[in-house]
Formats: C-alpha cells, structure tokens, sequence
C-alpha cells in the first residue's frame, strides 16, 4: 500500500490552504483527496440562483493570496469560484489533487502508526498524518415528514439545485427561510406562478449594503494591493465590533435590533406582515441574514408567506400545521444542512480503548462519529481529539463563527497544524496524542463561556444538537483564537 506523509481529505477553502502551508513548510510527501472532479467545495457544489456570501469580499480570501478581481463589496458564487480555481492554479496544486477519490473511512493502524484511508472503489492509501477538510456545510438537511417520498413532482434542495428543471410557470413551494432562501426565492419568483414560503421563525435581516464597484475603484484595489489591505482590516475589525452582540452586549443587540427593525419597516407597510416577519428572540440567536430583497419577494402578488410548520407530504402538495393543503409542482427544500454531524457519512476508528482497568476488560474501537453522537464533540481548539492520533480537522467542533470570515479561522488552524507537523517530523515516534484531561479542561471551559452568548439566550437554531450543547460555535471573538493558536504547546500531547 502506497504511504504519504500528509493526506487532506478535501479541496474547498480548508483543504487548499493547508496544501499550500503543508508543502510550504518542507513537507513533499502529501496529497489532497476530493471526491468530486473538481475544487471549490461549498462554492462549487452551491449553484442556486442569487447564491453569493455574506461576509465582505475583502475579508473572504485567504491573507496571503488577495483577490484583485473582486466586482462588489458581496462576492457571488462565481466570482468566489474564480478565485478558488485561481488560487488552486497560482499554486500549482492541481498535481497533489487526487480527484474522485470519496473517502469513506479512516482506520488507525497502531502496529505502523499510521492512517490507513478506505477509498471508494480504489485501493486503501496510509498516511502519517490526516488533514479533515470537508467543512460543515456539505450534508443537506432534509426533515423527515410523513409522506415525504410520495410526492409526483419534482423536489430537491437548495445546494443539489436542479437546473434542468423549468421553474417558469410553476407552483412552487419552499420550506425554510434560512440564508439561502432568502436568496433564491427573490430569482425564481418573478417567472413562478406562484411561491408558497413556509417559515416556521422568522429571522433578523439586516440591509445588504452592495453597489458594485466603478471602475475606478476595480482598479485602485487592483494596482494599490495597500488599499485592499486597509478595507480588510477595516472589515474585520468592524464585523469584530458587532460581534460584541454576540458576546451578549445589550447595547450591541440593541443596536442591531434597531437596524433591523428600520430595515424591516422601510420595505414592509402592513403591520400585520411585519409582525409575521419580526422575531421573538434577540439579533443573533439564529443567523443574521443580510438582504434587500427578501422583503420586496415577499410582498410579491404571486408570494404567499405561510407561517407555520409543514407536518406532511402529499402527492400534490404540502400541508401545513393547519391541515391546509398548499398544491404544488416543484418543492424546495431551503432546510440547511447538518451542521452537528462534523464527520458524518465518513467512519473515523481511532486507537483501541481498555474498557475498565482490569487486563481482562474487554477492548473498544471508537468511531468519531458516533462518539461525537452519545457525548459532546470535545476537542482541542475544534483541530484534535483525544483517541485519534495525528488527526486534525478544519472548522471542526466550536469553531464556527456568527459574526466573521471562516477564512481568518481556516488560516489560524492550518497555522497550528503546520506546527504541531513540524514537532513531529523526523522524529522516531512522530505522533502526537492529545491529553484526555487537556481536551476535557476546553470543553469545560468553552460551554461555560457559551452561556453568557446571544446563542444561549434561548432560541432553538441549528447552531445545537439535539441535547441543546452548542458545539458548533467558537464562543469568542476571532483575535482571541488566534492568539489561543498562535503556538502549538508540545504539552497538551503525550
């Protein structure tokens, strides 16, 4: 069997920045696994009509490669895409890039102290070293509703967007009013016949602020690379000032309440619609949305808001909470993904456990996932976890953000690993455990700072699991992760 030094599993935003810094950093022997045939990750696999990104296109490249070809203050899909891909051919990593390679499993093999990598329909590859980079957005959420399978027209979600379908002329229903429906339904309702919305909480939406660039300035941000960096920080440090909220600032949440309501008022006249469309819970509990549109779609003679929960699928149509049958010819499903299910489909078996301490206790292989399943999804810094050595994930448990770019943490974590490969290569026993009482002492310390965020006020979002921990979000500002990733402390591993 073919043994590499580094595999990353993924070629999104994660997996090519640590490609980059990995071989950077001196290490030759490595390879990057995507079970697509092409990069891009959640930019290349979401193609809904008006996808685009919330976080200024500034802040959403990576520090050391700057877009000097961003159109507007908001990146579209397919600008974002465009950067990957140049991003991908800058740095020549096309050859590291085994495409088609869909990862199904990872064994550790304690005898070779390695990784051995279950491929689908190939042979098995080892690796000193696992990179996970397959981001938290790539599993669509789809609510198990009775009759769902009976339905005689066409359905899909919003990140499988089926393009072959002619959505003119059509009835159309769409369950869910997350970020991405509050995208697509302004594009597809002009030519619908008509859109039913099912919402069962609405959420804060705040203007969207995103003229496209003159030419003057395309060019200003092209040829002064200074300028760029300047409105960077600026971003940054202004998207870090609103993050107070999220820390639970009421002043902050105040402000951000206010903003919203005068958003909300200026495009919606019925109060009657407006009570509809305000929430109950404070800015930032769910998602903060960021649009112009949503409203004015809404409004639309051929929209219909309909707010309550679908309890059931027909072969026509859906039924709301009411037992009202909406009748339709297309259903899209704009229900997000499944946010708390970080390794899943993939099985992760770690190094076997004595369960007891007598030396006849019978043995354990843990499989992450189900861990992770029964127990709360404890790490160091959301990279590493007790049981499965030299194994490190991007934008793992408690790292996810509700008020900044991923990208700043991508590059925080890919820092840390970098070093914490660097400790080890050349040596004679190259792995590195994490410490069961580091790892417990973290999460401790994260749900108990958790408690004082607007996501602990009381809402029911995605960001939970189904026993209420919020092990998704890094409960802290951005700066504060970095410096907690700025050096890799040999001490917390064994």
């Amino acid at each position: 069997m073919e043994i590499i030094d580094v595999a990353i599993v993924g070629a999104g935003f994660g997996g090519l920045c640590a490609a980059i810094r990995v071989r950077a950093s001196g290490t030759q022997s490595l390879a990057i696994l995507e079970r697509s045939g092409e990069v891009g990750g959640t930019w290349r696999d979401n193609v809904y009509p008006g996808c685009a990104c919330d976080v200024p296109s500034h802040l959403y490249s990576f520090s050391f490669a700057p877009n000097m070809h961003w159109t507007r203050p908001y990146p579209q899909q397919q600008e974002i895409q465009d950067y990957i891909l140049r991003v991908t051919d800058d740095y020549a990593l096309r050859p590291l890039i085994r495409f088609h390679s869909d990862v199904m499993a990872l064994r550790w093999l304690a005898d070779q102290q390695c990784w051995q990598i279950d491929l689908h329909g190939r042979e098995p590859l080892l690796a000193r070293s696992v990179i996970l980079a397959t981001g938290p957005l790539n599993k669509p959420s789809i609510p198990h509703i009775p009759g769902v399978g009976s339905f005689a027209g066409e359905s899909f979600h919003s990140s499988h967007w089926r393009h072959d379908i002619d959505l003119k002329g059509k009835r159309i229903a769409v369950v869910g009013t997350g970020a991405s429906a509050v995208q697509f339904v302004p594009e597809i309702a002009p030519d619908a016949a008509h859109v039913d919305v099912f919402q069962r909480t609405p959420a804060w939406v705040l203007p969207r602020w995103d003229q496209p660039y003159g030419v003057f300035r395309r060019l200003a941000y092209r040829y002064v690379p200074q300028l760029q960096r300047l409105s960077r920080w600026r971003v940054y440090w202004f998207n870090e000032w609103i993050g107070m909220g999220f820390m639970g600032s009421a002043r902050m949440q105040g402000l951000l309440r206010r903003l919203a309501g005068h958003h909300l008022r200026a495009q919606v006249p019925d109060s009657a619609t407006r009570d509809a469309l305000t929430p109950n819970f404070n800015p930032g509990c769910k998602r903060l949305l960021i649009s112009n549109t949503w409203f004015p779609a809404l409004q639309r003679p051929n929209v219909k808001l309909v707010t309550q929960a679908v309890t059931a699928i027909t072969p026509t149509g859906v039924v709301g909470a009411d037992g009202t049958l909406y009748p339709c010819d297309v259903i899209v499903w704009g229900t997000g993904f499944k946010a708390t299910e970080f390794v899943a489909p993939m099985r992760i078996y770690g190094e076997t456990t004595r369960l007891g301490a007598s030396p006849d206790a019978s043995l354990e292989v843990p499989e992450l996932g189900a861990r992770w399943h029964n127990t709360p999804a404890a790490t160091r810094l959301g990279i590493t976890v007790a049981g499965f050595p030299n194994l490190f994930m991007l934008v793992g448990p408690n790292t996810g953000l509700g008020h900044n770019s991923i990208i700043f943490m991508i590059e925080c974590q890919v820092d840390y690993i970098v070093r914490a490969l660097t400790a080890i290569r050349g040596k004679q026993n190259g792995v590195l455990r994490l410490r069961p009482n580091v790892q417990q002492d973290e999460y401790t310390q994260i749900q108990q700072k958790m408690k004082g965020t607007v996501w602990s006020s009381g809402c029911k979002s995605w960001y939970q699991n189904a026993d209420g921990h919020i092990d998704t979000l890094w409960p802290g500002y951005t700066w504060e992760y970095w410096l907690k990733t700025r050096r890799f402390q040999r001490a917390d591993y064994s």
